[in-house]
């Protein structure tokens, strides 16, 4: 879909006639502030975000810049902070008025909007009520629970919130006691990129600094929804194309985020309506499509260095940096243009008109998000964007690259320091000399294969740290009903969640400080770290009165269970590091000197001290020692082939909602309001399936296996989609994917073209 296709959306279509940003972000802040009835020190803390000396958002990980804007916070940023610092509490008297059943029957939005946490709460079988206990009862008895049981029955789970630091402990806690038992959200989202990066290009993450977006000439986007996911992103997007950029879109979904952009932060773009055209060509793949649009892109690159005198393809980056190139060309050159068309949804026109983007830029980005990750074949969408790049010499220059856009705010750090179920990952070695330890060596679970364990029985205790793991899994259906055989569980969180309503035999919920407050300990307030998309390491300083003086830090939680489960070891201290965080830093620093050294004295630079990246230096720590090419093996990503009847889900998040905390009702920049049980389908594949707007219908799995899922009661609503995609809410439709439908190479689940069949209700 070129230039006037994306100006000119079906009219038979929901769509919001605004742009991202603008007029309607500011009401969104506004409107969660008034929800949430904010402490008065909100709007001070919102001042300080993203800046030195004040704290790091806790929503997404996009970089903080060396010199921030006055207001270095999106509108998801700002509900996020707004959403921690509620005057709302849940408290001991809330649960004495509800058991936990009944609490099952709340929604997503309203169980959170109870409130803070403010006591640590014991899960009572007996009158199926949480009630409050001790913080030295609460770690004992997990402690014993513990020890009772197989270490490599336990699964220590962590969302992509906690700390460097944190996740340092954590992820030693476990180690010591015995497992490498470390699934996180990465898991759910990214762990695709860590597999195919590593593999082809040596490192786990993205090359790309936030600097590369002020160089680069052209930025290819692929499944990545900047306007809800990244919002500011949308700034170095803007002076892109100010100064001449090209961005070049593939989504199956318009999203307005890449398509308009109203700059709250420009005075005359607000008082005018005016905006910056973002995306110049906007081509709507079909799910599952990217590989042979990307193929596409690149049999053109190829055509047009042979019409050119082998001017467009950097052969000598090729001859000295690469291997597989020419299995990779000969594949190319096999695919025909029939076969892309067909795979993609694309024309062929559109796609050399993309080509012709990549051809005239010198310095290209490529960015990508789930829409990549999350498939059967998602392994095979990111190698295919590595060999478009590679093709031109596009990783290891100033401004050009590869750039996963990471979702939770310290996802990508808490797998920098340890936070992994690949013992390879992981310098064992050098923790075993740091703390006079053996550490297991065998492969831990990934968060597929801890649902299977909870399903076959082989789990006994869960750990979560943050999260709310339940209803971020696929196959909720199943996993729900087994959760309970577990011996223990436990969740610390700062906010009630449907995860915390389904418990092992004994249970505790722990309620931890949110990063905006005062994290004071022995040693004074504390300072904390994390890591954003780009590899830098920025300090974060709480301020905020804490939620309830029974809080505990994370850090804190993690020390105090360890130390009631542990032996004693002369080398291990965890009463000194909660008192001193620095001293875990210290502690990182000697476990990854090259990536942290001196790291107590680098964490307050402007914009985060860089940990480096050896692609980034054309360094390929790779098993050739060079940069992969590959030749896939499919043009689809799914592995579920096309049939009469069956179409291909793609989940969303909506612009009122961060993973699966649901701010309120209002997808504002896809122009739907108060409702997430609706299912988004093209005018066109409604006629054809004898449905009509509004109808209800049901939503049947489609996998091919025994088990039978299906979701009722979604309203259709018309959206501008291609012919057999269709749309829904997540976590809402989680419950369709099947846990065995995942990434081959990474386990990640494929949510992204879920094979699914539609039944009509009443």
């Amino acid at each position: 879909m070129a230039d006037d296709r994306t100006a000119q959306p079906d009219p038979d279509t929901i769509e919001y006639d605004g742009s991202a940003g603008g007029w309607g972000s500011v009401r969104g802040i506004v409107q969660t502030m008034a929800r949430e009835m904010a402490s008065p020190g909100a709007l001070a803390t919102l001042r300080t975000q993203n800046k030195v000396g004040g704290f790091m958002c806790t929503s997404c990980a996009w970089g903080k810049p060396k010199h921030p804007h006055a207001f270095e916070f999106c509108e998801n940023g700002a509900k996020a902070t707004l959403w921690e610092l509620t005057t709302h509490r849940c408290t001991p008297d809330f649960f004495a008025q509800r058991s936990v059943t009944d609490l099952r029957a709340w929604n997503d939005h309203d169980l959170e909007s109870v409130g803070r946490l403010t006591h640590p709460m014991r899960y009572d079988a007996a009158t199926d009520h949480y009630v409050p206990c001790s913080w030295d009862e609460a770690f004992a008895t997990i402690g014993a629970e513990l020890k009772a049981i197989d270490p490599k029955a336990a699964v220590f789970y962590a969302s992509g919130r906690a700390s460097l630091e944190t996740s340092y402990l954590y992820a030693l806690f476990a180690r010591l006691y015995g497992h490498n038992n470390l699934p996180d959200s990465s898991n759910m989202c990214h762990e695709t990129t860590s597999v195919t990066l590593s593999e082809l290009i040596g490192s786990p993450v993205g090359t790309c600094t936030l600097d590369d977006f002020e160089h680069c000439d052209a930025i290819f986007f692929f499944g990545q929804n900047t306007g809800t996911n990244s919002p500011r992103f949308l700034h170095p997007l803007q002076k892109a194309v100010e100064r001449g950029c090209k961005i070049v879109t593939f989504n199956p979904i318009l999203e307005k985020g890449l398509i308009s952009f109203t700059n709250p932060q420009r005075a005359g773009q607000m008082l005018t309506g005016g905006d910056t055209q973002l995306s110049c060509q906007y081509l709507q793949v079909r799910a599952g499509g990217d590989i042979a649009a990307i193929m596409g892109l690149c049999k053109h690159v190829f055509a047009q260095d042979a019409a050119r005198g082998g001017t467009v393809i950097d052969r000598a980056f090729i001859a000295e940096h690469c291997t597989g190139f020419d299995a990779f060309a000969a594949k190319v050159q096999a695919t025909s243009w029939e076969a892309i068309e067909r795979e993609s949804g694309l024309s062929r026109a559109d796609i050399e008109q993309a080509g012709e983007v990549y051809v005239a830029a010198k310095r290209v980005i490529g960015v990508y998000g789930m829409g990549l990750t999350q498939h059967v074949h998602g392994f095979e969408n990111i190698a295919m964007l590595v060999n478009l790049l590679l093709m031109g010499g596009h990783i290891g220059r100033p401004g050009a690259g590869i750039c996963p856009v990471r979702g939770h705010s310290n996802v990508q750090g808490q797998r920098t320091v340890g936070i992994s179920e690949k013992p390879e990952l992981v310098p064992l070695d050098t923790l075993a000399e740091q703390f006079g330890f053996a550490p297991p060596r065998d492969t831990g679970m990934t968060t597929v294969e801890a649902c299977e364990a909870v399903l076959d029985g082989s789990a006994r205790a869960f750990i979560g740290l943050g999260g709310n793991f339940l209803r971020a899994i696929p196959d909720q259906g199943r996993i729900e009903p087994e959760w309970g055989k577990m011996q223990l569980t436990v969740q610390i969180a700062t906010k009630l969640n449907r995860g915390h309503l389904f418990n092992g035999r004994t249970a505790f919920l722990l309620p931890c400080l949110g990063r905006s407050e005062e994290d004071r300990q022995a040693s004074g307030p504390q300072t904390v770290t994390v890591e954003d998309s780009f590899s830098h390491v920025h300090a974060s300083l709480g301020h905020r009165s804490p939620a309830s003086e029974h809080l505990m830090s994370e850090l804190a939680i993690v020390a105090g269970i360890a130390r009631h489960t542990l032996p004693e070891n002369p080398k291990v201290h965890w009463d000194a590091w909660t008192g001193d965080y620095g001293l875990v830093r210290d502690l990182i620093a000697q476990t990854y000197p090259e990536q942290f050294h001196d790291m107590n004295e680098r964490i307050f630079e402007p914009g985060g001290f860089y940990r480096g990246n050896s692609a980034r230096e054309r360094i390929w720590k790779t098993e050739s020692g060079k940069a992969q090419f590959t030749a896939p093996g499919m043009l689809a990503a799914t592995d579920i082939p096309d049939a009469v009847g069956r179409y291909r889900l793609v989940t969303v998040r909506s612009n009122d909602q961060f993973n699966t905390t649901i701010y309120g009702y209002s997808d504002r920049l896809r122009g739907i309001e108060g409702k997430r049980d609706v299912v988004l389908i093209c005018p066109a594949d409604i006629a054809a399936a004898g449905l009509v707007t509004g109808q209800r219908i049901a939503l049947v799995g489609d996998a091919g296996d025994e088990h039978h899922r299906r979701i009722d009661g979604l309203e259709i609503v018309p959206f501008d989609l291609p012919a057999g995609t269709i749309v829904g809410y997540y976590p809402e439709l989680n419950p369709l994917i099947a846990l065995s439908h995942h990434d081959q190479a990474s386990k990640t689940p494929a949510s992204k073209a879920v094979p699914v069949r539609i039944v009509a209700e009443g």
